[in-house]
């Protein structure tokens, strides 16, 4: 079992219950720009947009006339005609920079971060960036805007991760610290070795070489020594120990899969994929360990609680929250995952959608 070593702050913070979306979306044989939203299909444009991207809760895009639009909750919002010059998303938030004002779109409202921002970083419920009028970092978080880092020293900083609700960084003293939930924690009096970052959990060496995990509040060491490899996802954290163990951290404690270093293995938000001893592709999910093939594919796409691939018969096979399911075994244009849903491409600009065993079409 890991030794708690510190963590004195009592985080006084309620976690907000968010009830997610799933969406999706493509241009049908029209040229109509249609959307997927939790099992209802919409168009939203008449005419191919100019650049998309989707979320889990809103899809931010630039349509054809350059007005710079977000569907969210249902319906389709104009931000701004012309200005926007960059945008990005994540779960629940939609970054934007007109020119080199930053701003972020959540819970259906826009709020201006910085006039001028040359920096950022985008989380699933988190904004760091640098704001260039007062020389800070500063966090944007459920809401509010925290300062984060307040000296320059003539240099912006040079070790930043961040996802989802969370992110880590050495500041200017070389003390490494993590925001959580609105909090400043300071982990460190020293910069680490290396870290990593996923919801609510950071993997670091620290100074002393010593491997830790912080995750939900509290700090664990869990080698003295520092691992051959490591990787952070969401709760989760997968790594292979000094002495050739592969290794699984989930729910405050340790699982051994075995004595062995997988050639590929991978952790994207709550799914560890990789390749056992005998070449078999598994995937350690929420405590469980599910054997989906007796090879291992060359190519998958794994997101949030699904992992998807065309197996050797040529059938897209979609592995979704501890269910496997057969999706389709026709010649397919093109296939992407988005977050838990599938969206493939069977002729020229015809679509579908599959989502936990059903299928949908316009």
């Amino acid at each position: 079992m890991p030794v708690k070593v510190f963590v004195s702050l009592v985080l006084a913070v309620i976690i907000p219950v968010i009830s997610f979306s799933q969406l999706s979306s493509y241009v049908n044989m029209q040229n109509q720009v249609m959307v997927w939203d939790k099992g209802l299909i919409r168009k939203i444009d008449y005419l191919p947009t100019l650049e998309m991207k989707t979320g889990r809760t809103a899809i931010p895009y630039i349509d054809n006339a350059r007005s710079f639009k977000i569907y969210y909750g249902g319906g389709m919002r104009v931000i701004n005609a012309g200005f926007t010059n960059e945008f990005k998303v994540s779960d629940n938030l939609v970054a934007f920079k007109n020119n080199t004002a930053l701003s972020v779109f959540d819970k259906g409202k826009t709020k201006q971060l910085s006039t001028f921002c040359e920096q950022y970083y985008l989380g699933d419920s988190v904004v760091l960036f640098f704001d260039g009028i007062r020389s800070e970092y500063k966090a944007y978080y459920e809401g509010e805007v925290y300062q984060i880092e307040g000296f320059l020293a003539g240099n912006p900083l040079e070790a930043v991760k961040v996802t989802d609700n969370i992110a880590a960084y050495d500041n200017y003293a070389n003390q490494f610290r993590i925001f959580f939930r609105g909090q400043i924690l300071p982990q460190e009096d020293y910069a680490v070795n290396s870290f990593e970052v996923g919801r609510n959990t950071v993997g670091y060496i620290d100074i002393n070489r010593r491997f830790k995990i912080f995750h939900d509040g509290e700090t664990y060491i869990v080698e003295d020594f520092p691992p051959n490899s490591y990787q952070v996802g969401d709760n989760v954290v997968a790594y292979v120990s000094n002495d050739g163990y592969f290794k699984v951290f989930y729910d405050n404690s340790i699982e051994s899969i075995g004595f062995f270093e997988p050639s590929d293995y991978r952790v994207i938000d709550n799914m560890v994929c990789y390749r056992d001893q005998s070449g078999y592709f598994k995937v350690f999910y929420k405590g469980k360990i599910y054997s989906l093939e007796s090879y291992y594919p060359e190519k998958y796409q794994v997101q949030y609680n699904s992992i998807a691939y065309v197996n050797r018969i040529g059938m897209l096979r979609l592995f979704t929250e501890g269910e496997i399911y057969d999706v389709t075994n026709a010649q397919l244009e093109d296939w992407q995952l988005t977050y838990d849903v599938i969206k493939y491409q069977v002729g020229k600009n015809m679509f579908r959608i599959y989502y936990k065993g059903m299928e949908y079409s316009d």
